[in-house]
């Protein structure tokens, strides 16, 4: 390599007789650092300073493979301006590093003219009285380079010595940098099983996606941004900045200048190509040519680019955004491993995408079929006042809680509340067949127990895997009385004015779906002005408490219930068990009331 005009320096390494000299035993201790070497650094200090110290040479320099391209990472006596000349150049260029790479075998030059006369591109930079030696690091690792300014050249025992001290440092390159992928490698899988599991944190996909942008920062980059297709193009989802002050540029570059979705390069070609865009150094050239105007190259240079990739968020059959990821001038530049890593990260997101569009509308589909099936209005029903609360749970799925109230011919209320266990389309589908069979079956017979048994059969003889707890209740105004059975549901509640709130409680029936069982019509009584209420799991239950707890806040609250117009105080009264707590499962409340007389 070039080098400058140095000093006159110690004579060139030659094997002594005397195998305990002093050279001899700096050289050994050269090995010895490189064997316990753990960075690039602790190499280049071995090599490129003791290495030189204890062979004599005035300039050292180290240059390490990336591809079919050579990077100096060290030098030592280089002069002024030469490192950054010769910082990187191929492997098919015509340098001495490069033809030991090529070939795999040592260079050694005796003087200027004959290193000028092999290295043209050499010409003037190599003083008068220099010779070289360049030797090969072993594989493909890179090569070591020394000049000497006594002309001296390395006999056979010597050369074997360099050798292997070149195959020393070699093979400390190979070991760190195999050491620093596998760090690496462990670092990206970690870093993907932290977007995995924030991915599949929420069905919210525009809070995850926020969340992926500063994970992204600063592990990953040192500025993350988030679009997303709409029906008019890409929307900014979320900028994340490594330095809270640059990060209001970041977002400002956004915001005054959206992506053009139309641009030939950038995130609006990668989110219409679906093919992501990597650019390992951006040039002041880049940014000129990118630059709408004065102002926006004015923000983009004051964020010190370096570095940038962006990859499309790609969903099963098509792109849904674009992820863009960039690096400071302080950062080291983007490598194609990166690239790989970002473009997972963009698939697991576009994954994630889908889920929640796909499970959004098989929501919203069970949504509107349970919305379908439940009465619209229980609240005007002759002599009865009823009052309906249904509220879908915290999870975002849909249940298959259901209720209704049907005036007999005879002016008797028959009303239900039941559970199917499970969520989603399924449930809300079973839901939508139990409530319809209920009715057809109470029209045929009232009787709770009769109208059980056929619900049981209809199970038996259908097939149907679900299981469904219910309970079902005939107010009669004439006898004043409450019939009632109950398929393993939560007790009914009365309360009568004047009197501690009872739970119906009766020997544990099996639900329906469970095998069938010996239904019982039970009789209590039910006067003017008493309440029955009748609800689902979710008004009770909690987690990390037991039941019992849930059921007597209820009975302590349920008198309540009397203070006034019934669908009124339903809802105050719900509201209090709800408080502060996100239930996992709908809340359903039926409540009846048999007006007084008159």
């Amino acid at each position: 390599m070039p080098d400058r005009e140095a000093p006159p320096c110690s004579p060139g390494f030659r094997v002594p007789d005397d195998p305990n000299s002093a050279r001899l035993e700096q050289l050994a201790q050269v090995s010895a650092e490189l064997s316990a070497a753990t960075t690039i650094e602790d190499v280049i200090e071995a090599t490129v300073d003791h290495g030189a110290d204890a062979i004599g040479a005035a300039v050292s320099t180290l240059v390490l493979a990336e591809g079919t391209r050579l990077r100096m990472v060290a030098g030592r006596g280089l002069v002024v301006g030469r490192a950054e000349q010769w910082a990187e150049f191929g492997l098919d260029d015509d340098t001495p590093a490069s033809e030991v790479m090529r070939t795999g075998r040592p260079v050694v030059m005796g003087s200027p003219a004959e290193i000028e006369r092999n290295y043209p591109v050499l010409r003037a930079q190599v003083p008068v009285g220099r010779s070289l030696v360049c030797l090969p690091l072993g594989g493909s690792a890179g090569a070591i380079a020394f000049t000497f300014d006594t002309g001296w050249q390395p006999g056979p025992t010597e050369m074997s010595f360099l050798t292997v001290f070149a195959e020393t440092c070699g093979q400390a390159v190979r070991r760190i940098q195999a050491s620093n992928e596998a760090a690496k490698r462990d670092w990206e899988l970690a870093f993907l099983a932290q977007v995995s599991l924030e991915l599949a944190s929420s069905l919210d996909y525009e809070s995850t996606l926020r969340q992926i942008a500063n994970l992204s920062v600063p592990t990953l980059a040192d500025w993350c941004a988030v679009d997303i297709g709409t029906e008019s193009g890409l929307a900014t989802l979320a900028v994340a900045h490594v330095d809270p002050e640059k990060a209001e540029w970041a977002r400002e570059l956004q915001e005054r200048y959206p992506v053009n979705h139309d641009a030939p390069t950038g995130a609006g070609n990668v989110f219409r190509t679906g093919v992501s865009e990597f650019y390992p150094e951006i040039t002041d050239e880049m940014l000129v040519a990118s630059a709408r105007d004065e102002e926006h190259l004015r923000l983009s240079r004051e964020l010190h680019l370096r570095s940038a990739m962006v990859v499309p968020i790609m969903g099963q059959s098509q792109s849904r955004g674009t992820l863009t990821l960039v690096r400071s001038e302080s950062a080291p530049a983007f490598v194609r491993s990166d690239l790989s890593l970002a473009e997972e990260v963009g698939r697991r997101a576009g994954v994630a995408i889908d889920n929640a569009m796909l499970y959004a509308q098989s929501q919203d589909v069970a949504l509107q079929l349970q919305r379908a099936v439940l009465p619209e209005a229980v609240d005007d029903l002759r002599c009865w006042e009823v009052a309906a609360h249904y509220a879908p749970g915290g999870r975002g799925g849909v249940g298959g809680d259901f209720y209704d109230a049907v005036v007999l011919a005879d002016g008797s209320l028959a009303f239900a509340v039941g559970d199917v266990m499970g969520h989603g389309l399924r449930a809300a589908a079973a839901m939508a067949q139990i409530r319809s069979a209920t009715r057809a079956y109470l029209s045929i017979d009232h009787d709770p127990a009769a109208v059980m048994s056929r619900l049981d059969v209809m199970f038996d003889q259908l097939a149907i895997t679900s299981l469904v707890t219910l309970f079902y209740a005939v107010a009669d105004v004439t006898t004043g009385t409450l019939r009632f059975s109950n398929a393993g549901h939560y007790p009914g509640l009365v309360i009568a004015p004047g009197a501690e709130p009872r739970l119906l409680s009766t020997p544990t029936r099996l639900p329906l779906g469970a095998g069938g069982d010996e239904r019982v019509t039970h009789t209590v009584p039910f006067g003017a002005n008493d309440v029955l209420m009748s609800f689902t799991d979710g008004l009770v239950e909690r987690r990390g408490e037991i039941i019992d707890e849930g059921v007597g806040r209820l009975v302590e609250l349920a008198p309540t219930l009397l203070a006034g117009r019934l669908a009124d105080c339903v809802e105050q009264l719900v509201a209090r068990l709800t408080a502060g707590h996100e239930t996992e499962d709908d809340v359903t409340v039926l409540a009846v009331r048999r007006r007084g007389v008159g």
